[in-house]
């Protein structure tokens, strides 16, 4: 059966460039690992979708319209759809000592930050370094791999989901999640108290809860600091030697 807009569901994806065969993302570890794209520290599961709501490429997520739950299906992108044509003028050139006085060494291939936008080397030469600023995969057709894993049915699969993209690094397991008709509590692990930007992702999930779910008009945020147990004192070595007494 056909998803509709709104579904929830986890797809698995391996995507490439059509016209060199490239994997340039994936949500397989397996498949990262193989082709030399693993990034260590990256989380590799199946991804969170609500279709139409323009979490990947409008192109891809028109396409999971017609998916059928863990069926491989192929979706391929042309450029227009993707990351657009290539625009000639955003190649240019850039004087190489001033890479070199922000402490930069550029190398062919190199993707880098000038004047605030994101720039790929071309070619060095001459004093000089041809800058690209289009996208990566500008006039490039990509090919999608994509497997619908499952579609989240019930408000508890959906709003679990919804607090693990924003706080991926914890088990979802250990949240304690009560819903309420008007109102959701979320009781946070400590071992997500100290995760840098924690307060932008409560934030996050709040908006993502009351959006998907308008009836629920609060979320709670519970965090519970505990004082550690005291250690139990090991038994003393003196104590220990006076129960083996030798009788002459």
């Amino acid at each position: 059966m056909p998803f509709k807009k709104g579904d929830f569901i986890l797809i698995d994806y391996v995507a490439r460039v059509s016209e060199t065969g490239d994997i340039f993302d994936t949500t397989i570890e397996e498949v990262a690992k193989e082709e030399g794209i693993y990034k260590e520290g990256a989380l590799y599961e199946p991804m969170l979708v609500v279709v139409g709501e323009g979490w990947v490429l409008k192109a891809l997520d028109e396409g999971l319209l017609n998916l059928e739950p863990g069926k491989k299906e192929r979706i391929e992108i042309p450029p227009e759809k993707g990351f657009g044509e290539r625009d000639p003028n955003k190649i240019r050139l850039y004087p190489l000592r001033k890479l070199r006085a922000q402490g930069i060494t550029p190398q062919v291939g190199m993707q880098l930050q000038v004047d605030g936008r994101l720039a790929t080397v071309r070619t060095i030469g001459s004093g000089r370094v041809l800058l690209d600023f289009n996208p990566p995969l500008a006039g490039k057709t990509l090919i999608y791999e994509v497997t619908v894993q499952r579609r989240l049915r019930t408000s508890r699969e959906k709003i679990s989901a919804l607090i693990h993209r924003r706080i991926p690094q914890v088990d979802i397991g250990k949240f304690k999640i009560t819903i309420k008709k008007n109102g959701v509590t979320v009781t946070i692990p400590e071992e997500a108290f100290y995760i840098e930007g924690l307060q932008l992702a409560k934030r996050g999930i709040f908006m993502d809860i009351t959006r998907f779910f308008p009836e629920k008009r609060t979320v709670t945020f519970m965090e519970t600091f505990k004082k550690p147990e005291p250690a139990e004192a090991a038994p003393s070595s003196e104590g220990s030697r006076g129960s083996t007494q030798r009788s002459e």
